[in-house]
């Protein structure tokens, strides 16, 4: 009989930052280019997202039955069906070949949750049940609690302008776990239960994918013309929390910290946030999604009113795919309501344009609940979620209108749209919010208590 033990083995959750800057780790520099001249000054900021959850509205299932000694079937809504096939080949100790994984739909599988976990949960409860088939679905509190999150993140970012206001140098740092621990990638299996076994797995720290997509890297290098840079990424090595994909990886955090720092670059230059942007940007499609977001917006007819503001964010995802620029509207009264969404991307040819305004406009809305709402709480022993209500999402009544213009180019290669979207709107929204308030927020979620701190 195995006898559980509880200790304080994870870190502070306020002093997180700190403890992902300072823990064991492994660093790669992904591009380095000197400046050609002296910056006048410099100027630095740090910010950070939480680890937070997949929050699938269905839960994770799978059915399982040994239909003979040493062969076994798996039904499963998993994303790798033939990855997941391999780990459960290493955990129950079996030949590939005595296991058939088949893929059923389920209710809500994206990034990294546990459809592949549950699978293992069902083999080992139907090889106990003696020929019968199991089927085994997750609780809500396991959901929550026990799937592998979207890993923390820290980005601390520099920039030494000459005199016109202009980056001459830019350094950015990134301090994450891995962002992938899906299974059949590695000697060992990396899901859930086989680190409980009476024989235990070792619990492998995530990794991140190669690039050019990268993990933690997504979107680290920006796309402006800045003469000298350097991008230094850290992948934290110790795993206080199970982390894995969960959608846009470390571009999320990296284009909101990009984005937000340039908002605050040009309001030290003394220039306007978008001619800022342009200032630093000769890709023609960049701009040209810039400029046609803040056209459809209003940004050259925008007012300042009390407690409304605008604000713009941009990326091109991963650097290789959808350009996308988004301008947010947000009402700042008890809390921060995000009232409108104009976006405007670029996919090379648009095979499908419904589909991809569709997919812009689904990640826009899933990154407002991250930047406003959403974090994993925990403290020095567990995860302490139990149902929703631990875990607040974007609610309807919540979710902004969204306009998304299509700028459809027949003659470009398609790219397709992916996550394009969730990086450019938190930072929108953050830059919206300062120009709402005169505060800027630089710590993911933005809530009401972190804005009265910024204000403080």
């Amino acid at each position: 009989m195995r006898t559980w033990e509880e200790r304080d083995t994870l870190p502070d959750r306020g002093a997180l930052a700190d403890w992902l800057r300072s823990a064991e780790r492994e660093t790669k520099v992904i591009e380095e280019r000197a400046a050609g001249s002296r910056p006048a000054r410099t100027l630095s900021a740090s910010f950070t997202r939480p680890y937070t959850a997949h929050a699938s509205i269905g839960l994770s299932c799978a059915i399982a039955h040994w239909t003979a000694p040493g062969a076994l079937a798996v039904w499963t809504h998993s994303q790798g069906i033939y990855n997941l096939r391999a780990d459960l080949a290493l955990t129950l100790k079996l030949p590939p070949a005595a296991i058939t994984v088949q893929h059923a739909e389920g209710a809500g599988c994206y990034g990294h949750n546990p459809a592949d976990d549950v699978a293992l949960d069902a083999a080992l409860l139907a090889r106990a049940a003696g020929g019968r088939p199991v089927r085994a679905q997750w609780s809500r509190a396991d959901e929550l609690a026990w799937e592998p999150h979207g890993p923390a993140m820290v980005v601390d970012v520099s920039a030494g302008l000459d005199a016109e206001g202009r980056v001459v140098q830019w350094v950015l740092e990134n301090f994450s776990n891995g962002h992938t621990s899906r299974p059949g990638r590695a000697d060992q299996p990396t899901l859930l239960a086989a680190r409980h076994l009476a024989e235990p797995f070792a619990a492998l720290p995530a990794v991140n994918p190669p690039m050019p997509g990268g993990g933690q890297e997504r979107n680290a290098v920006p796309l402006y013309d800045f003469p000298g840079r350097r991008i230094t990424c850290h992948r934290v090595l110790e795993m206080p929390l199970r982390t894995s994909a969960l959608r846009a990886l470390g571009a999320f955090a990296n284009v909101f910290a990009i984005e937000s720092f340039m908002d605050e670059l040009a309001a030290a230059a003394g220039k306007d946030p978008l001619e800022y942007r342009l200032m630093h940007l000769a890709d023609p499609r960049g701009r040209a999604v810039i400029e046609a977001a803040a056209k459809r917006a209003g940004w050259s007819g925008h007012r300042k009113a009390e407690g409304r503001g605008l604000g713009i964010g941009f990326a091109k995802y991963k650097n290789l795919g959808a350009y996308c620029a988004v301008v947010a509207e947000v009402e700042a009264e008890r809390e921060i309501r995000v009232r409108k969404l104009t976006i405007a991307a670029d996919v090379g040819l648009a095979v499908n344009p419904d589909g991809v305004a569709n997919q812009i406009e689904g990640g826009a809305v899933q990154a407002v609940s991250w930047t406003l709402k959403e974090a994993i709480p925990f403290d020095r022993r567990r995860v302490t979620i139990a149902a929703w209500e631990d875990y607040p999402i974007l609610r309807f009544p919540e979710v902004p209108a969204v306009e998304v213009e299509l700028l459809n180019r027949p003659e470009e290669r398609a790219v397709g749209a992916g996550e394009g979207a969730q990086g450019p709107t938190a930072a929108a929204i953050g830059n919206a919010v300062f120009d709402a308030l005169g505060v800027r927020v630089r710590d993911l979620p933005i809530t009401p208590e972190r804005i009265i701190a910024a204000m403080a």
